[in-house]
């Protein structure tokens, strides 16, 4: 029988989703929890991989066992007392025999967070970048992102998916209010904090980050806002902007059809 898994993770401690060799993951470590618990291997299938130290909400996966009595609301209490402090389960539920829960997810949504000043309480989950930057000249750059291209420009070389075509719906910069300014009155202005959303039917790997690390160089005007759409006619890895840091991403959403 096949079940949804709605989870939770830090990545600070983990070398991403998918198993490797010698590093602690976090599909690694739910298998290992959920074969302890029902007593035979349990393959967990995610929606998708995240890079080493990256985070994610409500991130979702599923796995088939023979057993057909679960109680899931204990499984899961039980897998939360075993798993790492990193990985928090929400919810298990018996899913459709042929459902998969990464081709069968139709938008994804990453967010990006920096921070422009030195902050002690950001640090782990966002990345310090003090350069003064163009706001509006990233925005009109990532208006090209939108709609279907190759964005083979931005993927790892090596990486051995069979297409580089997706589709984005939404990308933009937004300044937002961290918890300790708007709560503790941490004394720092509100344009201090970036954080970068995009919405995709897929993305490749590195993708997130090697669009950050472009729309930066143009923010600081390194590049004009034209080079995004310079990049995805025919732009190569080496000629896109480097990856930013893993640590401050965020797979924030996953979105099925009914």
């Amino acid at each position: 029988m096949r079940y949804k898994v709605t989870l939770s993770y830090d990545g600070s401690s983990f070398s991403g989703w998918q198993i490797q060799n010698q590093e602690p993951t976090i599909q690694e470590c739910l298998q290992k929890a959920l074969k302890t618990l029902l007593k035979e291997e349990i393959a967990v299938t995610g929606a998708g991989r995240t890079d080493s130290k990256v985070h994610a909400i409500n991130y979702v996966a599923h796995f088939d066992t023979s057993r057909t009595d679960l109680d899931t609301a204990a499984i899961g209490y039980k897998l939360n007392a075993i798993l790492p402090p990193g990985i928090r389960v929400h919810e298990i539920v018996p899913a459709d025999p042929e459902f998969h829960a990464r081709f069968d997810a139709r938008l994804r949504e990453y967010k990006y967070f920096i921070h422009r000043n030195k902050d002690p309480f950001m640090d782990a989950y966002s990345y310090l970048y003090t350069f003064p930057l163009d706001v509006e000249a990233m925005n009109s750059a990532a208006e090209s992102l939108l709609g279907e291209h190759n964005f083979s420009c931005f993927e790892k070389v090596g990486s051995d998916n069979k297409t580089s075509v997706c589709k984005v719906f939404y990308a933009h910069w937004d300044y937002w209010e961290p918890d300790h300014l708007r709560i503790l009155g941490y004394p720092a202005p509100r344009e201090d904090y970036l954080v970068f959303t995009v919405r995709a039917d897929r993305f490749l790997r590195n993708m997130v980050r090697a669009i950050v690390g472009t729309l930066l160089d143009i923010g600081r005007g390194k590049q004009p806002p034209s080079r995004t759409e310079e990049l995805l006619r025919g732009g190569t890895r080496s000629d896109a902007g480097e990856s930013v840091p893993g640590h401050a991403l965020f797979l924030s959403k996953i979105t099925y059809q009914p």
